[in-house]
C-alpha cells in the first residue's frame, strides 16, 4: 500500500488528496495542514468581511469530517520543517511543538503563496493588515468590530484590493484605494481599468492611481499615510494587498529546483526534479497554453487542476496538466470584469502580431427589460486570425463570467476569431441575441482586421 504525504490543505493539497483516494482507495493519504482550516475558500474572505457571508464556517468547501470520511488522514496545526528526498522523509512539528519524522513513498507539495510585504515603513502599526489567510480575516473582522473604523485605505487595486473596497463599503467605511500603476485593476487594459475606476468612484470609493505609498505613521488614534505627489491621508485602518509570492523555502531547502518568481519548477505531470515528489498550486510555475512556456499564475482554478493531476500521478496515474490561459473574473459592486489569454503587449512579447479591438453591445435584446451594456476587448493575430485573448466588462448579471468562458474554450482549442461566429450558441430575448454578444464582438474584430 502506497504512502502519500501531502504538505498543504488548501486548493492544491485537498485536490491532490481527494484524487489520490479516487484513483486508489487502498492508498494511505496524509495531509499536513499548517493551520486549523483545511479546504477553506480564501477567495471568499472579502465576502465574509463584507457581511454577505455571515458565518465564516460557510467558507469551508468541505468540513473536516467530510474530508476524513474519504479516508484522508488530516493533521491540523502541523508544519513541515524539512524534506529529505534521499531518505523519503519529512520532519514535522506537531501541535504540541514536538517533532516527528514521517516516511513517504510519494510526496505532494502544496505550500501555496503568501502576501508580498512591500518595503513601506510602518507596516507593523496596529490597524495595518496584510490579508491572505483565515487568521488575517479574523484579525480584520475583530478590528472592525472593536474599533468601529470610519476610514480605511487599501494599498493595491488588484482583484483582492477592489473586492475589499466593496467589502468595507458594505460595512459603511469610507474607502480610498491607492495603486502605483496608472489604472485600477492592472491585469486588464488601461481603457477598462480607467472605466472601472470611475465606476468605483461613483459609489463613493476614492481611487488614486500612479501613487506609490512612502510611509505609514501612527499619529495618536489615526494612521497617516503619505505617498508620491503630495498624497497625504489620515485613516483608521490600512489593508495591504499588492500581490503574492510562492512559499518555497521548504522545497529549496531540499534542493528542489525553482524558476520564475522563485516558484517550484514542475513538468506537466506536476513532477519536480526529484523522483516521487510532485508539487502544485500557488507555489509552482504554470504552463501557459499560448506562450508554450512556464509562467507564474497563482489562481484558485489553476491550483485545483494542478492538484488533481499531482494526486492522480502520485497514486500511480499518468495525468497531464492541460495548461492555463489566465482566465479570471472579479465582481466589484454591480460590475464584473474578466479576462482570458493574452493582452496586446503580452502577445507582442510572445512573437504574435496582435490587433486589439474594443466593442460594446447589449447583453440581451434591448427591447426586453433589464438589458445591460457589455464592453469587449478582443485580441487576435492580424496575420493568422488566431484568437489570442479577450477582456470583458459589464453588469455582473450580463453573464460576464460565462461569456469570457466562451473565449477561454475557444483559446484552449486554438480557434480563430472567425471560428467563434460558427459556434451554435443559445438564444432567447431575455438572455441574449440571435448573434450573441460574444459573436458580435468577434465579427467586429474581423471587420477591423480587414481594415487594419
Amino acid at each position: 500500500m502506497a504512502n502519500i504525504l501531502i504538505i498543504g490543505g488548501s486548493d492544491a493539497g485537498i485536490s491532490a488528496a481527494l484524487r489520490a483516494r479516487e484513483i486508489d482507495d487502498t492508498t494511505n493519504v496524509t495531509m499536513l495542514v499548517a493551520d486549523a482550516f483545511p479546504n477553506y475558500s480564501i477567495c471568499g474572505l472579502p465576502f465574509y468581511l463584507s457581511g454577505e457571508v455571515i458565518d465564516w464556517h460557510h467558507l469551508a468547501h468541505r468540513t473536516l469530517g467530510e474530508i476524513q470520511e474519504t479516508g484522508i488522514n488530516v493533521e491540523l496545526n502541523t508544519r513541515a520543517l524539512q524534506i529529505n528526498p534521499q531518505q523519503h522523509t519529512v520532519l514535522i512539528q506537531k501541535p504540541d511543538n514536538s517533532r516527528e519524522l514521517l516516511q513517504y513513498d510519494r510526496l505532494v507539495i502544496g505550500t501555496g503563496a503568501e502576501p508580498i510585504r512591500p518595503t513601506i515603513p510602518g507596516l507593523d502599526h496596529r490597524g495595518v493588515f496584510l490579508l491572505h489567510s483565515m487568521e488575517d480575516s479574523f484579525a480584520v473582522a475583530d478590528f472592525i468590530a472593536s474599533h468601529k473604523p470610519e476610514r480605511a485605505l487599501i494599498i493595491g487595486a488588484g482583484y483582492i484590493g477592489l473586492e475589499m473596497a466593496d467589502a468595507l463599503h458594505h460595512q459603511r467605511i469610507a474607502v480610498t484605494v491607492v495603486e502605483q500603476l496608472p489604472s485600477a485593476l492592472p491585469t486588464v487594459d488601461r481603457e477598462l481599468g480607467n472605466a472601472l475606476g470611475s465606476y468605483i468612484a461613483s459609489h463613493g470609493v476614492e481611487v488614486k492611481t500612479g501613487v506609490r505609498i512612502q510611509e505609514i505613521r501612527r499619529e495618536g488614534d489615526v494612521l497617516r499615510i503619505t505617498g508620491d505627489g503630495g498624497f497625504d491621508q489620515r485613516v483608521d485602518m490600512v489593508l495591504v494587498v499588492v500581490g503574492v509570492k510562492p512559499v518555497t523555502e521548504l522545497a529549496t531547502g531540499a534542493g528542489i529546483a525553482t524558476g520564475q518568481r522563485g516558484a517550484i519548477v514542475v513538468d506537466r505531470s506536476m513532477a519536480t526534479n526529484f523522483d516521487d515528489i510532485y508539487a502544485a498550486g500557488d507555489c509552482v510555475v504554470t504552463y501557459h497554453c499560448l506562450l508554450h512556456a512556464d509562467t507564474y499564475m497563482p489562481l484558485g482554478t489553476t491550483a485545483h487542476k494542478q492538484g488533481r493531476v499531482a494526486g492522480e500521478n502520485a497514486a500511480g496515474g499518468q495525468a497531464r496538466y492541460g495548461g492555463s490561459l489566465g482566465t479570471q473574473v472579479v465582481k466589484v459592486f454591480d460590475w464584473a470584469v474578466a479576462r482570458t489569454g493574452l493582452r496586446d503587449h503580452e502577445a507582442k512579447s510572445a512573437g504574435y502580431h496582435p490587433v486589439t479591438v474594443e466593442f460594446s453591445t447589449w447583453d440581451h435584446k434591448a427591447y426586453y427589460p433589464g438589458a445591460h451594456r457589455l464592453t469587449f476587448r478582443v485580441t487576435g493575430d492580424k496575420i493568422t486570425g488566431q484568437l489570442l485573448g479577450a477582456q470583458l466588462m459589464g453588469h455582473w448579471q450580463g453573464a460576464v463570467a460565462k461569456r469570457i468562458d466562451i473565449f477561454a474554450m475557444a483559446l484552449y482549442h486554438q480557434m480563430s476569431v472567425a471560428d467563434i461566429l460558427e459556434v451554435d450558441l443559445s438564444y432567447t430575448p431575455p438572455l441574449g441575441s440571435p448573434w450573441d454578444a460574444v459573436q458580435m464582438a468577434a465579427d467586429h474584430w474581423q471587420k477591423h482586421r480587414q481594415d487594419a
